[in-house]
């Protein structure tokens, strides 16, 4: 089987019908930290299919200073304004940015008003109100995509047509990390991440997330089990379990995942699948203010695959966006999204009884 033949005419949005358009999709977004203002916002406005038209926010003040600062956006709401239904004729639909255990009620709210739903992962710090999530959506026939980055990656989209083309064989292997300096990135010791109640967990819940879910979507395959051990050591992790990660994932077939993450470690990441044939490594990987590259090993032969570098959450939008354009169901779903988070409180499960823990 020749690499060239396989990594010919590869389409970075394959996905793509609708290029542009006079009505793009209107975006409340809820929660404006760091990641809202830096990325998303930047990314929303640098693509075609959206805009930025209402902010939401805890602090009213905070959401008129970022309102003034954009082009586009034409209200500044606060959190409970939101929920009484202010503004709601000025979007289409919702970015979910709060901490993880503030998500289920935005999601209601909004699919009660008829808005479909962009949720940042994980979709929420439980499963039962993950579940809850699942079930409002249904409920109003209300779409729902979470927001995972890698789905539209280039490098992971990539890899994904190698591995479906039998390229590296049938996978054996999956290899995951991803590890950061939490207090570095964000210095607040009091932020949410480090606060049980609000995130549900630290590492595994944070990050961990990423090698798993990512190597869920390379294998097109849902866990059956996992194992996994925690361990929190400095004091500023106190209140969490999982300053450090690692755990192992069961899939069918016998295909077993290994995945680390760390909240004080080095900054790292990567995703690697060994098959019975060849191998394949996107490393760095996760991070998006990093250039992603994709090495593909077979046959003797290693060689680095050429692809165009994104803004990985203009990526996200822009495909979320086209979906709503075209009435296309957007993957991950609910359904996907609350897999990980009953595989994610398996880890914690595993870690304190010593068991694997079953998941299907």
């Amino acid at each position: 089987m020749e690499l060239d033949h396989l990594t010919e005419g590869f389409d970075v949005r394959d996905w793509q019908d609708v290029t542009e358009t006079d009505d793009p999709v209107r975006f409340a977004m809820i929660g404006l930290g760091w990641w809202t203002r830096e990325q998303a916002m930047p990314a929303v406005a640098a693509g075609n299919l959206s805009e930025t038209t209402v902010v939401v926010s805890s602090d009213p003040e905070k959401a008129q200073s970022v309102a003034e600062s954009s082009e586009t956006v034409e209200e500044a709401i606060s959190y409970q304004e939101f929920h009484d239904g202010a503004a709601s004729d000025a979007y289409d639909a919702v970015y979910v940015v709060t901490p993880n255990a503030r998500h289920l009620p935005f999601v209601e709210t909004a699919a009660e008003l008829g808005k479909a739903i962009l949720c940042e992962k994980p979709m929420e710090a439980t499963i039962d109100r993950a579940q809850g999530i699942v079930d409002v959506c249904e409920e109003h026939d209300a779409t729902l995509m979470v927001a995972y980055r890698m789905h539209t990656e280039p490098a992971v989209r990539r890899a994904k047509d190698l591995v479906d083309a039998g390229y590296i064989g049938d996978p054996v292997f999956a290899h995951g990390n991803m590890t950061e300096p939490i207090l570095e990135l964000v210095p607040d010791p009091d932020q949410w991440r480090l606060d049980w109640d609000l995130s549900g967990g630290c590492a595994t819940m944070d990050i961990g997330i990423y090698p798993l879910n990512t190597t869920r979507f390379l294998l097109d395959a849902d866990p059956v089990r996992v194992t996994g051990s925690v361990a929190s050591v400095h004091e500023e992790f106190d209140d969490v379990p999982d300053e450090h990660s690692a755990f192992q994932v069961d899939f069918p077939d016998n295909v077993f995942a290994l995945c680390t993450a760390s909240q004080n470690a080095h900054m790292a990441s990567h995703i690697r699948v060994t098959g019975t044939a060849g191998e394949l490594l996107v490393e760095p990987a996760f991070y998006p203010w990093e250039d992603r590259k994709l090495t593909v090993s077979h046959g003797g032969t290693t060689m680095d695959i050429e692809f165009e570098q994104v803004d990985q959450m203009q990526e996200e939008f822009e495909y979320f966006s086209h979906c709503i354009l075209t009435g296309t169901e957007p993957y991950a779903d609910g359904e996907h999204g609350l897999t990980d988070i009953e595989t994610i409180k398996g880890v914690y499960e595993s870690a304190e009884s010593g068991r694997w823990v079953d998941l299907d």
